[in-house]
């Protein structure tokens, strides 16, 4: 129960049925021993409405259950006792109650002065979780006992962390702390731990930083200041009184410090909440308007100890709010060499006026200028096209198409765009707004003075006064102005380059005993060096020397790998990967280089933190990683990685389809994160792809690159699974071309097939069936010489949509009925309910109406035995649709309803225009043209919002065949459809068109 609600039997789990047999049985485990009343059983599912016959189903379910439970691994046994029913097992069957007995053993243990053992019981207890207790679940009383479970769990894990710490293990807390206090912002416990174990660390600015983040966190939610203990750790460590955790407190008591004197009486929380905590009046904005009206946030994390010239900064929000008064798209450039703070000056000043300026939205891409592989306009336009909620499948594939999407959809909003490391102007001009409503933002390290009308900012290295500021804010003000003269002696020795200045600090912030002066003494050995600090590369590898020497070896074996990623952030798991290190918190491996700034923490992700190299510290450690890593050592390290990568891939994969099917997979060796990391990165696996695709798809060309190309293969036919949904066509193609290079060289016949298979339903969905027929027909032939069936499967289906899109039904049946035998040779239910559901639209084509039906009954108990939304969501539409053709609208108005629902529900909104449209025809059909005219109108908006004006016209047809009497509102539909159906060379529906619009 802790997670879904699970039965284990002998052979595996047994499937529990969902609703009233699920709450039933969980509420009999809950109360296991004990007898639970059938009212009360009642009461759970039907809480205040029960139907007649409550109490039969209840013992219809029971009934079921028993037969269920006699399967189940341990003595489980279900009988009949007044009131009600019992269930009888031993609490070591059940995960809820070993959960609670090994809790209280552990409170004991600790009260006892066994805090090692405890400890280990606390984390047995807290590895039977799977999840939130008894998720998905639908019974409002059974909530609220799992949200008891649930606050539970944390207190448990609270309770461990602060025995831990009593044991002064703050070093090892750091990591799983700070991913705690993130998913649960407002546990001040949480808070308070990491406080103390950042401090007791040696990290007392970051202690202090978060600090400051709780006392956001909480002002912003509920509107009140930290409580006493908090607001005291922070006392403590500000008058350095904080004791060590050897000096803490007896089991029981917090590991605070000393209570102060009573502070004046606290205001009440009514008092204390701002008025913008008071409910809202205003109607929540509905799902419909979100999805269509998508307001992008793409800005990186600012950062707490920025610091500028506030005239500069002044002059800059100025350019880009358009207070110069030149009329055009307001654009700004940052340049300068490496180092000076380009990104985070641009970052900072786009957060400035994020909320005021650019209330639309803001727009962020790395273009890797810097890089051997600069970002392509198109490429980057389609992002940012996707961003502004354009599905994939109707953006364009040239430049200037896309650029004309771009502007069009950016024209009467106001969008900041902060265009980051740009390598020239002939990179930026394509991506510039036409409306001077938005502004653009460029950082470079050319000069871009071929952009018309930019303001420009050149950054050099900080004024002398910056400077100290900056160390101040890393190392506190009282380090620095109890030693001024080694403080500017310790600037001016760094060129008071910021990343220089900012690596040095960083040593000092996590060495509170050593001071200015020593560091100084310390840069003077290497001043031949540092003397050219501001001169390059050479001084830049001096400053970075002496910080990696610093590291612990293990640590600068893990930077040296880690320069091998080549995405823009690395996850927390790639450390464990390349170390070949399964601990369960990675990020514990990285945080000593974040420590001294070798590495910086890009933000949060699902599943952990994400972390970035400096561009010219990635570059210094690849030097390293050349001298001290043989190349058998890379390469077995590369691979791990790699098959990190892939195996999240698949993973995903598993999730969206059910399982693994209608997919080759190849036989290169997986690496597996930390499983709590794969559950939870891969909640949503659609989501998580779209996040990771710029990583998924370097990949598999750096798997080519490096000989790898079973996995190249492997990955590349995987990450179609995001592909086809998202519409990205030129991804799909790019990494697929890669790949075959690499198994063609390679003589992989296997992974040659796989790619030239799905190549061809690439060049399908592009309507180039001649070419997506010969690649497919290529690919069948090596299929068959190695008899997969699989391989097989997948080609024929592909081949049958071609000749039924051709009219070709004869030659359509025959192609699906050999795929039906090949998918059914390998395993595949999916791949079976694909064909099912393709060949029963020939059907009904052809008449045969109940062949049809009973194709698309076995198609649906396969996607709902396995759970595949997308797969029974195309297959109730055209149920939907042979439901309408049956004579029965009141039933395919239901079908039509539900798929709408589940295409709104995962964000597919080109299924919502699709079934929009259904619904208007099943109205016409059923003659109540009032709601017809409705679902048409929602039709024709839904796809114009999305720039889909194909399927507009379609709709605008549709509902003017409705509006035959209003001759004015035909003539505003069908004018504009003429025009796309001319444009778009739909004969048959521009004819039509044109007939209603002459009768106007």
């Amino acid at each position: 129960m802790l997670g879904p609600l699970q039965v284990q039997g002998a052979a595996g789990p047994l499937r529990v049925p969902p609703g009233r047999q699920e709450v039933i049985l969980a509420a009999l485990l809950l109360e296991s021993n004990r007898v639970v009343s059938t009212s009360q059983l009642v009461d759970l599912i039907w809480e205040d409405n029960p139907p007649e016959t409550a109490r039969t189903q209840v013992q219809i379910c029971v009934s079921r259950l028993r037969k269920l439970l006699a399967g189940a691994e341990g003595e489980v046994t279900l009988v009949t006792r007044p009131p009600g029913y019992v269930l009888h097992t031993g609490a070591g069957n059940v995960d809820a109650a070993l959960f609670t007995s090994l809790v209280q053993r552990a409170r004991a243990l600790r009260e006892s002065g066994a805090a090692e053992e405890a400890v280990g019981l606390l984390r047995s207890a807290v590895t039977l979780w799977q999840g939130e207790c008894l998720t998905g679940l639908d019974s409002g009383p059974l909530a609220n006992k799992a949200r008891q479970l649930n606050e539970e769990r944390l207190a448990a894990v609270e309770l461990r962390i602060r025995i831990e710490l009593e044991l002064g293990r703050h070093d090892r807390l750091v990591g799983e702390l700070q991913r705690l206090t993130h998913e649960h912002p407002l546990r001040e416990k949480l808070h308070g731990q990491l406080i103390q174990a950042l401090y007791w660390s040696g990290r007392q600015a970051e202690a202090l930083e978060a600090f400051r983040t709780a006392r956001r966190y909480l002002a912003e939610e509920l509107g009140l200041e930290p409580s006493r203990e908090l607001r005291d750790l922070e006392a403590a460590i500000l008058a350095g009184e904080l004791p060590p955790p050897n000096a803490a407190a007896p089991p029981g008591v917090p590991v605070v410090p000393a209570a102060r004197p009573a502070d004046p009486a606290p205001e009440t929380r009514a008092e204390q909440r701002p008025a913008s905590a008071e409910p809202s009046a205003t109607p929540a904005a509905s799902a419909e308007t979100v999805r269509h009206d998508t307001v992008p946030h793409q800005l990186p994390a600012d950062i707490a100890d920025f610091v500028a010239d506030r005239q500069r900064l002044d002059a800059l929000e100025k350019a880009l709010a358009g207070g110069d008064g030149r009329g055009t798209v307001p654009l700004a450039a940052i340049t300068g060499k490496p180092g000076t703070g380009k990104s985070t000056l641009a970052v900072h000043v786009a957060h400035a006026l994020a909320e005021t300026g650019f209330p639309d939205g803001q727009l962020y891409c790395d273009l890797r200028g810097t890089t051997g592989a600069p970002a392509t306009p198109v490429e980057i336009l389609g992002r940012f096209l996707r961003a502004l909620g354009i599905p994939g499948q109707l953006i364009p594939e040239s430049l200037d198409e896309r650029a004309e999407m771009y502007r069009t959809r950016l024209a009467s909003r106001r969008v900041l765009v902060v265009l980051d490391d740009a390598a020239g102007e002939g990179q930026v001009l394509p991506l510039l707004p036409g409306s001077r409503g938005c502004a653009v933002l460029v950082t470079s390290r050319a000069r871009l003075t071929a952009l018309p009308g930019a303001h420009r900012v050149e950054l050099d290295v900080l004024e002398e006064d910056r400077a100290l500021e900056l160390l101040s804010r890393i190392i506190g003000e009282h380090r620095v102005t109890g030693e001024a003269v080694a403080a500017e002696a310790l600037v001016r020795t760094v060129g008071r380059l910021p990343l220089a200045l900012r690596i040095v600090a960083a040593r000092l912030a996590a060495r509170p005993h050593w001071t200015l002066a020593s560091m100084v003494h310390r840069l003077a050995n290497e001043r031949h060096r540092l003397d050219e600090l501001a001169h390059g590369e050479m001084t830049m590898r001096a400053s970075l020397s002496l910080t990696y020497e610093g590291l612990a070896p293990e640590d600068r074996s893990l930077l040296r790998l880690l320069s091998m990623a080549q995405a823009p952030t690395l996850p927390s798991w790639l450390a464990g990967a390349l170390l070949d290190d399964r601990r369960p918190f990675p990020s514990d491996l990285l945080e000593p280089l974040v420590d001294v700034q070798m590495l910086d923490v890009a933000g949060m992700e699902t599943g952990g933190f994400r972390y970035r190299f400096h561009e010219i510290i990635r570059v210094y450690a690849r030097e390293q990683l050349a001298d001290r890593h043989p190349p058998e050592e890379r390469k077995a390290a590369f691979a791990r990685m790699a098959g990190g990568w892939m195996h999240l891939a698949q993973q995903a994969h598993r999730k969206v389809y059910g399982g693994d099917f209608t997919v080759l997979h190849g036989d290169a060796p997986r690496w597996e994160p930390p499983a709590a990391y794969t559950d939870e990165a891969l909640a949503d696996p659609l989501a998580w792809l779209d996040a990771e695709q710029g990583a998924l798809c370097g990949m598999v060309e750096h798997a080519a690159e490096e000989g790898l190309h079973d996995l190249s293969w492997d990955l590349a036919t995987s990450l179609v699974t995001l592909f086809e949904v998202r519409g990205h066509y030129d991804l799909w193609e790019r990494t697929h071309h890669t790949a075959l290079a690499a198994v063609r060289k390679a003589g992989n016949l296997r992974g040659t097939a796989a790619i030239r298979a799905s190549l061809g339903s690439l060049y399908m969905s592009r309507n180039q069936y001649d070419t997506a027929r010969q690649a497919l027909q290529s690919a069948l032939d090596v299929f068959q010489a190695l008899d997969e069936p699989m391989g097989e499967a997948l080609c024929r289906r592909d081949m049958a949509l071609i000749a039924r899109t051709n009219g070709d039904d004869t030659a359509a049946l025959e192609l699906y009925g050999r795929s039906l035998a090949d998918f059914d040779r390998a395993g595949d239910v999916v791949g079976r309910a694909i064909v099912l559901t393709q060949s029963a639209h020939v059907r009904m084509r052809q008449g045969e109406i109940d062949t049809a039906q009973r194709q698309l009954d076995e198609a649906l108990d396969i996607y709902e035995g396995i759970g595949y939304t997308g797969g029974r969501a195309r297959t109730l539409r055209r149920v939907g649709q042979l439901l309408l053709e049956q004579g029965r609208s009141d039933l395919a108005v239901l079908t039509f309803t539900e798929v709408l629902e589940l295409c709104r529900d995962s964000g597919d909104v080109i299924g919502e225009g699709h079934l929009l449209r259904d619904l208007g025809h099943a109205f016409t059909v059923m003659g109540r043209p009032d709601r017809a005219r409705d679902f048409f109108d929602r039709a024709v908006s839904a796809r114009e919002q999305i720039m889909d004006f194909s399927g507009g016209a379609l709709a605008r047809l549709d509902l003017a065949r409705l509006l035959t009497t209003e001759p004015g509102r035909s003539r505003e539909l069908l004018t504009p459809a003429v025009e796309v159906f001319r444009d778009r060379r739909m004969a048959r529906e521009l004819v039509e068109a044109e007939r209603l619009l002459g009768a106007c």
